[in-house]
């Protein structure tokens, strides 16, 4: 039995709607085994599917078929992520956290907040 992959991407919880999978392959944000696809190739089970979806990747292989969308605990049972995909995302992820912070720090050390100001008076004496 095989699939098409945008219902497997739909039911499998990667995208909300097949519409937006199937625009995502156009684009050629997602590749099977390797190569750029159209919405209608039809998917199997031990198929390599990636994901790119903003700065994350996903590299998952293709456990089980379904083509209507499962509720996340059953379409987790679907693939299984590959260690490389799980570590480099999560290393995306704290590279993401650590920029965040950093830029709410620039951006938290620029103008003084009325506080701020008022302890600068305090302590310069002109209270």
């Amino acid at each position: 039995m095989a699939v098409r992959i945008d219902k497997w991407l739909c039911a499998a919880r990667f995208f909300k709607t097949r519409t937006i999978a199937a625009s995502e392959m156009q684009v050629g944000r997602v590749l099977l085994n390797g190569k750029r696809i159209k919405a209608s190739k039809q998917i199997n089970v031990g198929d390599e599917v990636c994901i790119s979806k903003g700065p994350y990747e996903w590299t998952v292989e293709v456990l089980g078929l379904a083509e209507k969308r499962l509720s996340a605990e059953k379409a987790q049972e679907l693939y299984e992520e590959h260690p490389d995909s799980v570590a480099l995302r999560e290393a995306t992820s704290v590279a993401l956290k650590e920029e965040y912070e950093e830029q709410k720090w620039a951006q938290r050390h620029g103008r003084p907040t009325k506080k701020e100001r008022r302890d600068m008076q305090k302590f310069r004496g002109k209270d």
